[in-house]
């Protein structure tokens, strides 16, 4: 694997990711997230530095999905890798806290994770469009 193509693509795809999660986490499904929630689990201010660790970590792990690939990457593929990244992802994550965790109902249990697998094919593509255009390392 090449660590610069890494970089990149973690990079642009955490800069895609916050963008477009705050457009569908923040703007568009909002209220529905406070209807299927416990009232007062939501900071008043989001702590953006851990936001954004985050989104580096995560991002990272689409880069290297995508990566691990054998074929060139395409912007088909990529968001196809991301969706089912963060399908797989957040099914889990969703499910066992909702286990363990009296914080949502079974409806947003169920609808997040769609709503992650949109995300992070959003964000997978962006990362495979990228990549498309950086060169692969000789020594790679």
């Amino acid at each position: 694997m090449d660590i610069k193509r890494i970089v990149i693509g973690t990079i642009v795809g955490a800069v895609t990711m916050h963008i477009v999660g705050y457009v569908v986490f923040e703007i568009l499904t909002a209220e529905f997230y406070a209807a299927n929630s416990m009232s007062g689990l939501y900071r008043d201010a989001s702590l953006q530095w851990a936001i954004a660790l985050g989104e580096f970590s995560l991002t990272a792990l689409i880069t290297l999905g995508i990566e691990s690939r054998s074929s060139t990457p395409s912007i088909a593929g990529g968001f196809i890798t991301g969706a089912v990244i963060g399908l797989l992802l957040w099914i889990g994550v969703d499910f066992v806290l909702y286990g363990i965790w009296n914080a949502q109902n079974l409806t947003l249990t169920m609808v997040d994770p769609l709503l992650g697998a949109i995300q992070y094919g959003i964000v997978g593509a962006a990362i495979a469009a990228v990549l498309a255009r950086v060169p692969k390392s000789a020594m790679a």
